[in-house]
């Protein structure tokens, strides 16, 4: 996934085809929140000018992310559409997207994939089935347990009871 300037300049007329798969295993010691992740598949095309490249890509794969309520293995898949320009010459001008200067005369675009692949990382990602995982953090103790967003609703606070009786007495007027 590298190209020099003198290599995309050759490839110019021909147009360059990208489908490749890429091992970002790198990231799963880097990060704390990726456990695993497969090979990410990075297909896509590439327009090329004399001034800049501008990458059409298509990267998709998986990640094994922990749960936020029980730290169980969560399945992640992904698949992001990105567009990324490369200026090859600095210029004076200023465009309205974003772009990113070459360094040197090489386009590497796995840098910029491990980033969008890491902004796709969500906050949270919860465990569907909870109470099947033999390796998930408690649900309940000592006075405590988790309930869904449905039994909160159903349940009434004791202490809150006498209340809801007054709404009742007060619709059979």
């Amino acid at each position: 996934m590298k190209w020099t300037i003198s290599q995309l300049h050759q490839l110019q007329s021909k147009g360059l085809q990208i489908d490749d798969e890429i091992d970002m295993s790198e990231l799963v010691t880097g990060q704390s929140d990726i456990r695993d992740i497969s090979p990410v598949t990075v297909k896509g095309r590439a327009d090329i000018s004399s001034t800049r490249v501008t990458f059409h890509l298509s990267i998709s794969g998986s990640m094994i992310l922990p749960c936020s309520r029980t730290l169980v293995d969560v399945h992640y898949p992904f698949s992001i559409d990105t567009t990324e320009t490369f200026l090859l010459k600095p210029t004076d001008y200023d465009t309205d997207e974003d772009y990113y200067l070459v360094n040197g005369d090489v386009v590497d675009l796995i840098p910029i994939i491990k980033e969008i692949i890491l902004l796709e990382i969500p906050m949270q990602v919860f465990c569907d089935d909870v109470k099947n995982e033999k390796d998930a953090a408690p649900q309940s103790g000592k006075d405590w347990e988790v309930i869904s967003e449905e039994e909160l609703n159903k349940k009434v606070d004791p202490r809150l009871a006498g209340l809801a009786k007054f709404f009742e007495n007060d619709e059979s007027k």
